[in-house]
């Protein structure tokens, strides 16, 4: 029986050529965007699930709030894990990550190679994570100072490969070039990790002030025992902050007691995330690599199922478009002894039959469109990774869901017609199937309406930042990496190179207001005694006397920095925000206190108020921020006036390499920089353009596939109009009115959804577009010119069909 309905489905696919070839076509689309949005989403909740204790592993998260000023961290004090072992049996085992360097210059042969993915870490890395050793004991891999576990890739790109990195040194140039003894290497790091580095240093060669509950610069994970309840866990930080934190807050300010702290505002508080969640729910400051968004897994998870979806509604107008023309076949094979549940089971394996042929094309599409997809979404998926079980399983049983799913409603359909009726000539199609009809066009173009309001704003948001008045200028700057210079030789080259006719200016920048900055947070206070209502917290700068004017930063009041007064070595520039922190109306020759390492208070003058300016994301409101004099000399930023980049670039790198030669020259450009921090949602731009031409492609066909179906069924209708007169103009009208108002209609019920998403996705922002009408009204016109094209044709084919042949049946 099953041979019998694929032989038959086979001959009439073959029979309707151009009616398979575009149902083949509307589902390959659907197919193949649902399955590479299926590899993506599959790979974002796959993060961190490669360790054996995942279920177990949680990182301490930080939430403060002091003064008016808040922070919400991935990082947390470095006494942390320790006292939560110590005190509490649930806690099995925690390990700490130091990234405060992003990268170190590691000696290879006569050179210096500035290589990123380094940091320090606690020797029970390996008791918490699951990073297998190719070679070496890694239980006592790191106990020592100057050891350093490196991955396979770093052993080959050093050593040549493992077996001879094992005991060799590997030179850095931090502390008077110490040597680090490799003591075991592991295997490359998953790609899926919140986390990825090459090099683990010891982290007792880390230089810091280790004990201080009341700084936070270590990313701490422990590892919980067995049946811990790690939101129960939570409950016990507030014995920790009373027993710990307090005392020593005690030294440098006036606290009773939490309770008196929050009563004035202010919050600290401390939680577990478990590791799993990190990628896709944590946007924290101070992360260790930028995560995904649990949101844009939804959006492009939802997308993907309508693509599906549309593309099943094709064939479905289509199949149904073409019901006229199977309509006796279904009666004569009722006449000839079939049962409705044989023609439905033809029909089903027709469309099940198209579905896996559109699978495979649709698997095409995948391969072809692959390298693109990794490019925008910055991944490295491959095609092999659909031959895992699970993934081998889903592709499977794939084409027989879309089969249904496309093909029952038409089996039904067709199955239902009376043979006598239809043999008779009698068959009519009632106004219900033009209803569902209707609602799966509407259905169709609203999806694709609201896709492309998504791409719109998206683009006009991305375009905002980039023009936004940012409060500093980032174009025409270049920042150069000062690795492996003495303060002289930077200062050296800084004073040259300033010289240059086609340099304005030139400044020592450690701090810049762009994403992956270092940045240093401090407390300060209005008064000499810190208490919980005049202390607070805020950014704290070390700058020169050109910072300023390199960055193209604008005072408000009082002056820069100036080398004619000596005191301004105490002397401070607040932004508009640390101002209002502080509660000052004359800032200028007011005074801020901070404390020192002994909780002796020190006092800081105001002498200048410089214009906010955009120092973080412009997802954030600006923060409070102060500048003083100091020296931040390991990056320069360079203020350049010439056309000929690519010539200055070579000039400043060859005075670099002459004066440091073996160390490796880096640069970036700071309008580069800053577009980086948005990376993320030109991704997101870019793939829902893709989906929405996609969409709109797949809606035409369908569009089509009625208007066919439209048209054949007042074949007749139009004959008889022409022949008593009607215009081809008028028969065009005529036929495409009712397709007008079902744009009409999905465009009225695609715009209030569309606002909403678009709305609570603009509200990650401090700094965002209003979403005003004209958004909405090109997108509607959009749509509706695409619909018209679409059916022009079909419509002007119809008008201008020879009225005999439509009449000469009767």
């Amino acid at each position: 029986m099953i041979k019998n309905y694929i032989k038959i489905a086979w001959r009439n696919l073959l029979k309707k050529k151009a009616f398979t070839v575009i149902n083949i076509i509307g589902l390959s689309l659907g197919v193949g965007c649902f399955i590479m949005i299926s590899m993506f989403v599959i790979d974002e909740i796959s993060y961190d699930r490669y360790h054996e204790k995942a279920d177990r592993i949680y990182r301490i998260n930080s939430d403060i709030i002091f003064g008016g000023t808040e922070m919400s961290m991935a990082v947390s004090a470095d006494p942390m894990g320790e006292v939560l072992k110590s005190d509490y049996p649930e806690v099995e085992n925690f390990v700490r990550l130091y990234a405060s360097q992003r990268s170190k210059l590691i000696k290879k042969g006569n050179q210096y190679i500035n290589q990123s993915g380094v940091v320090h870490a606690d020797s029970t890395l390996f008791k918490v994570f699951t990073l297998p050793a190719i070679i070496g004991n890694t239980r006592t891999a790191l106990r020592d100072p100057n050891t350093v576990v490196i991955t396979e890739t770093a052993a080959n790109r050093y050593f040549g490969s493992p077996q001879l990195a094992i005991g060799q040194f590997l030179e850095t140039d931090d502390n008077d070039k110490t040597l680090y003894k490799v003591t075991s290497v592991i295997e490359d790091m998953p790609r899926n990790s919140h986390f990825k580095f090459d090099f683990f240093f010891s982290m007792a060669n880390v230089d810091y002030d280790f004990g201080n509950f009341l700084s936070h610069n270590f990313h701490t994970y422990v590892l919980l025992k067995e049946g811990t309840d790690y939101k129960t866990f939570n409950k016990n930080f507030k014995e920790v902050i009373n027993k710990y934190l307090l005392p020593q807050a005690a030294q440098f300010m006036e606290i009773s007691s939490m309770d008196d702290f929050e009563a004035s505002g202010n919050k600290l508080e401390y939680s577990l995330m478990p590791i799993t969640d990190i990628h896709l729910h944590s946007s924290r400051g101070i992360e260790l690599s930028a995560n995904g968004n649990i949101q844009y897994v939804y959006i492009f998870s939802a997308a993907a199922l309508f693509i599906l979806l549309i593309a099943c509604i094709n064939f479905i107008n289509l199949t149904t478009a073409r019901s006229s023309g199977r309509a006796k076949e279904v009666g004569i094979r009722k006449v000839l002894g079939s049962e409705k549940k044989a023609l439905i089971g033809q029909f089903l394996t027709e469309s099940t039959l198209i579905a896996i042929l559109a699978l495979f094309v649709g698997l095409t599409f995948v391969w072809l469109s692959l390298s693109w997809f990794n490019g925008v979404s910055g991944k490295e998926m491959l095609m092999t990774s659909l031959l895992s079980p699970k993934f081998l399983v889903f592709i499977l049983v794939l084409p027989f869901i879309v089969g249904g799913l496309a093909g029952v409603y038409p089996a039904f359909f067709l199955s239902s017609f009376q043979p006598i009726k239809v043999l008779k000539g009698k068959l009519s199609f009632g106004n219900k199937k033009n209803t569902l009809r209707n609602f799966l066009v509407v259905f169709q173009f609203a999806t694709s309406i609201i896709l492309i309001v998504g791409t719109i704003v998206i683009y006009k948001q991305l375009n905002h930042i980039q023009n936004s008045n940012l409060g500093f200028d980032k174009d025409q700057v270049m920042v150069v990496n000062n690795f492996g210079l003495s303060h002289e030789t930077r200062q050296s080259l800084k004073n040259e190179i300033e010289q240059l006719t086609e340099v304005k200016s030139a400044s020592f920048a450690g701090y810049l207001p762009v994403g992956g900055s270092s940045r240093s947070d401090t407390t300060f206070s209005t008064e000499s005694v810190m208490t919980e209502s005049n202390g607070f917290n805020m950014q704290y700068w070390n700058v020169d006397y050109d910072y300023l004017e390199t960055l193209g930063m604008e005072m408000e009041s009082g002056r820069n920095f100036s080398r004619d007064f000596g005191s301004d070595s105490l002397g401070i520039i607040l932004n508009e925000t640390a101002v209002k922190l502080a509660g000052f109306k004359n800032p200028i020759g007011k005074k801020l206190y901070t404390s020192d390492n002994n909780g002796n208070p020190q006092a800081h003058t105001v002498i200048g108020v410089v214009k906010n300016f955009n120092f973080a994301s412009l997802r954030e409101n600006v923060g409070g921020l102060c500048f003083q004099l100091g020296n931040n000399s390991w990056e320069t930023a360079y203020r350049f006036n010439t056309s000929d980049v690519s010539g200055l670039l070579s000039t400043i790198e060859n005075k670099y390499k002459a004066a440091a030669p073996g160390m490796p020259f880096n640069y970036q450009f700071l309008d580069e920089a800053f577009d980086n921090m948005y990376r993320q949602e030109r991704r997101v731009g870019t793939v829902a353009m893709a989906f929405a031409i996609l969409a709109i492609i797949i809606a035409c066909l369908g569009l089509f596939g009625l208007a066919t179906y439209i048209a054949e069924q007042r074949t007749k209708e139009i004959g008889i109009r022409k022949v008593l007169g009607a215009s081809v103009t008028n028969i065009i009208r005529m036929l495409s009115k009712d397709f007008v108002k079902l744009v009409i209609v999905a465009f009225v019920i695609a715009t209030p959804i569309a606002w909403w998403f678009m709305h609570e996705w603009l509200q990650e922002f401090a700094y965002r577009i209003d979403l005003n009408w004209m958004i909405f009204a090109v997108t509607g016109c959009v749509a509706l010119v695409v619909a018209l094209i679409t059916l022009s044709f079909q419509a002007i084919k119809a008008a201008i069909a020879n009225p005999v042949e439509s009449l000469k049946t009767e």
